[in-house]
This record gives C-alpha cells, structure tokens and sequence, in this order.
C-alpha cells in the first residue's frame, strides 16, 4: 500500500466520519425542535410565564417592585436570624 493509496484511505475515512457526525446534529436540531413545539402545543410550558398581575406591558409596576422587594428583605431577615438560632 502506498503513500497515495493511504492519504486517499484517510480523505475517505475522514469525510465519512464528518457526514455521520453531521447527520447526528441535523437529527438532533430537527428533534430538539419539534420537542419544543410539542411542549408548546401541550402548553406544558405554563410555568415558566411570568405573573401577568405584577407585570403590565413588560415593565413591574412601582407596588408590585415595592412588595416584592418588601418580601425579599423579609426572607433574608428570616433566613439570618434562623442561622444565627441555629449556629449560636
């Protein structure tokens, strides 16, 4: 077997390889895809929407950002004072 024989070997080899593994992908985009659309018309994706009442048109109001920051300062005191109770 000669230099040439072998490096056409190889050419070969190597472009099949690369046709397989893009073939995968194509496989993969293509189900990735219609997994998405399947979960979109099963409406599975419900709760990653966000709370229509503490949104208007994209922007939080000024008392829904008042509560929640309201609630947020008072998980974190909470949480604090329930590490310093337990790590005293």
């Amino acid at each position: 077997m000669t230099i040439i024989e072998m490096f056409g070997q190889s050419a070969i080899l190597s472009l099949l390889g690369m046709g397989i593994v893009f073939s995968f992908l194509i496989i993969l985009i293509i189900s990735v895809t219609l997994v998405a659309k399947l979960v979109k018309a099963m409406k599975w994706d419900d709760d990653v929407t966000a709370p229509k009442a503490a949104y208007v048109s994209g922007a939080p109001t000024a008392n829904a950002s008042a509560s929640g920051a309201a609630a947020v300062t008072a998980a974190i005191t909470a949480a604090v004072s329930e590490h310093r109770k337990n790590n005293a």
